[in-house]
């Protein structure tokens, strides 16, 4: 994909660059080893095995007992530990032909890559050894005129040795500035749902879909220097028993549709979760390093689809995470770019 807008990396399998009108809209580095150094803000990672939080480090009852995960977010688990999936090597990219992305029509291209990894038993705490892939599509679709960039990502893992379950949710954690000015200011968003998990003080949910204060579902708001400051696991479907391991049969549901005036880029987020966090990076804090200016609060936005937080250890969420030997656990993210 040498002449696509897109690239990736073996490291994380990382989206190290997706361009629109000269604008690389995803933060990156332009070599392996800064990220390396420097990806504390997991830019562009493929995340597992668990993205987001697990209360206190630990999954309370899978195979009939509990295990002790690293702890590297306070007392939780974070994105997989210190050396989740979006700090491993992959193998790849491997190219595998075209192909079409469901729910996508009349998408031009489809040159498609994959990536693989092995997690064995016990790799940073989580039982079982799991193999998964990640294939990413690219393409572009004309609409009214327009040509849209398309980024298809599909997952697949399978439980393959040591034990007879375990837990898995995987995301991508692009981080998105639709101008490459310093910050976010002046993006206007939309997102599908208003319902988040509230949490307490570790980012942990205290209880099922609320609410949230602020945002209304599919009402455009803008971001400003300071607010509204978010970081929150957003829902789209509020039946956590109607989630299969497996929502790649499901339609794609747009998240998150974001537009910069200054730019005039447009960018929708989708996928077939049923929860995304929304992300409007507080807390990113990158130096300047190999001729990038620093990143810092506020200069990119997530949307990261996934299952509920710590869905693993809440009895009635369980299900949507926890995976057997013998089945696939599989996603579809589909990230959609253009300008005026």
């Amino acid at each position: 994909m040498a002449d696509a807008p897109i690239s990736f990396l073996p490291l994380g399998a990382v989206i190290q660059s997706f361009k629109v009108n000269g604008i690389d809209i995803v933060q990156g580095f332009p070599s392996q080893e800064i990220y390396v150094s420097h990806n504390v803000p997991h830019f562009g990672e493929t995340i597992g095995r668990v993205a987001n939080r697990i209360k206190g480090a630990k999954i309370d009852n899978v195979n009939g007992k509990s295990y002790t995960l690293v702890a590297n977010n306070g007392p939780n688990n974070l994105h997989g530990g210190v050396n989740g999936w979006g700090k491993k090597i992959w193998d790849g990219p491997t190219p595998v032909g075209i192909r079409s992305i469901p729910g996508i029509d009349g998408l031009e291209g489809g040159e498609s890559v994959k990536f693989a990894l092995t997690s064995e038993d016990g790799d940073e705490g989580f039982p079982g050894a799991v193999k998964t892939t990640v294939v990413y599509t690219c393409g572009i679709q004309k609409v009214d005129g327009k040509e849209v960039t398309v980024l298809g990502m599909e997952y697949e893992a399978e439980l393959v040795d040591g034990a007879d379950e375990t837990v898995i949710n995987m995301t991508n954690h692009s981080y998105f500035n639709l101008t490459g000015k310093p910050t976010i200011e002046g993006t206007e968003v939309t997102l599908c749902t208003n319902k988040y998990l509230p949490v307490d003080d570790g980012g942990i949910p205290t209880g099922g879909p609320a609410p949230y204060s602020g945002i209304e579902a599919n009402k455009t708001f803008t971001l400003g220097p300071e607010e509204p400051d978010v970081d929150d696991c957003f829902v789209a479907n509020e039946d956590p028993k109607s989630v299969p391991m497996d929502t790649r049969r499901l339609p794609l549901t747009t998240y998150v549709s974001a537009f910069h005036p200054d730019s005039r880029i447009h960018l929708e987020v989708s996928a077939t979760e049923p929860a995304f966090q929304f992300y409007t990076g507080k807390y990113v804090n990158v130096p300047a390093v190999a001729g990038i200016p620093a990143r810092g609060k506020r200069s990119a936005f997530c949307c990261e689809p996934s299952r509920y937080v710590n869905a693993c250890n809440v009895p009635e969420w369980k299900d949507m995470m926890v995976l057997k030997k013998g089945e696939k656990y599989g996603c579809r993210i589909v990230y959609r770019a253009w300008s005026d």
